[in-house]
């Protein structure tokens, strides 16, 4: 099978939000799919762009993604973060995922970051078995916290 991993373009939007909605049912969240493809156009192609993402691509069709973008660590300073990696279902178990993730690491490297970082979901053991085969540090330790939309109004 021939997949090729290249940046994504801003048409490769609406496949590539099928997939984060594809991530979200995997994740037993639906629901909490409220981006759309004018929110990535803004973020990701606009004026102050905020993410950058890998596209794994067989036969004209998107099977595959990888978002990331640059944060800041207070200890170390510039870091990349990888948001999610997503294979559609029927194309898992190719490799596609060690390729973008990959592609990623590159990314991070080149830019010469001090530290890569994701999160896992703790059920999910697939991606953590995926992780394990590269002695990625998975750190039980912290813990996330985070304000929705409506509480940050609130606020």
């Amino acid at each position: 099978m021939t997949v090729s991993i290249r940046i994504g373009q801003k048409d490769d939007l609406p496949q590539t939000l099928a997939l984060i909605k594809e991530l979200a049912e995997y994740e037993r969240a639906p629901l909490e799919v409220s981006n759309t493809i004018e929110m990535m156009e803004e973020d990701g192609f606009g004026e102050n762009k905020i993410f950058d993402f890998f596209v794994a691509e067989h036969e004209n069709k998107i099977v595959g993604i990888a978002i990331y973008y640059m944060k800041y660590s207070t200890w170390k300073g510039k870091c990349l973060f990888l948001e999610d990696i997503v294979i559609t279902e029927s194309f898992r178990k190719f490799g596609i995922g060690s390729q973008l993730f990959e592609a990623v690491a590159k990314v991070a490297k080149e830019l010469n970051v001090e530290r890569m970082e994701w999160q896992v979901l703790e059920w999910n053991e697939p991606a953590i078995n995926f992780y394990k085969k590269y002695n990625a540090i998975l750190d039980p330790e912290w813990i996330n916290g985070k304000f929705t939309k409506e509480q940050l109004e609130k606020f």
